[in-house]
């Protein structure tokens, strides 16, 4: 027993448990004021028709493990939510992979680093030029 404690001290959870995507879901659906299965029957992708079972959404709201969702999964988690797939995507990056969304001072400067990857790499570099011009770069 000792060697299993140990193991879990050295390689176990992280000591900061995230639970950011779960916090979401159950809070939203606290919000909609939604049974479970009532909140399962609307967690459908409306491009691929993937659906998030209820057993799953009542893991994640429980602490349970559970599988780290992907693109189609948080698109139907959106729908279920009744918010922006973004949403869901920084609350499961926070949870899932460590990674804290980005913060702005304002909606919009976050809405154009949204946009920014879909801009190929010349403009990009075209962009970063006009931006440093207006507002030279912090050394």
């Amino acid at each position: 027993m000792a060697a299993n404690d140990e193991q879990t001290r050295d390689h176990g959870q992280d000591p900061e448990r995230r639970t950011q995507f779960a916090d979401l879901i159950r809070k939203r659906r606290a919000e909609l004021n939604e049974s479970l299965a009532t909140f399962a029957e609307k967690a459908v992708d409306p491009v691929s028709g993937v659906r998030v079972k209820r057993g799953v959404i009542y893991r994640l709201e429980s602490g349970e493990p559970v599988t780290p969702p992907g693109v189609e999964e948080l698109r139907a988690w959106a729908a279920a939510c009744e918010l922006p797939l973004e949403a869901l995507q920084d609350a499961a990056g926070q949870q899932f992979h460590g990674v804290d969304p980005l913060r702005s001072g304002s909606a919009e400067a976050t809405a154009y680093v949204r946009k920014l990857d879909r801009v190929p790499a010349d403009q990009r570099a075209n962009l970063m030029r006009l931006i440093d011009s207006l507002v030279p770069p912090e050394e």
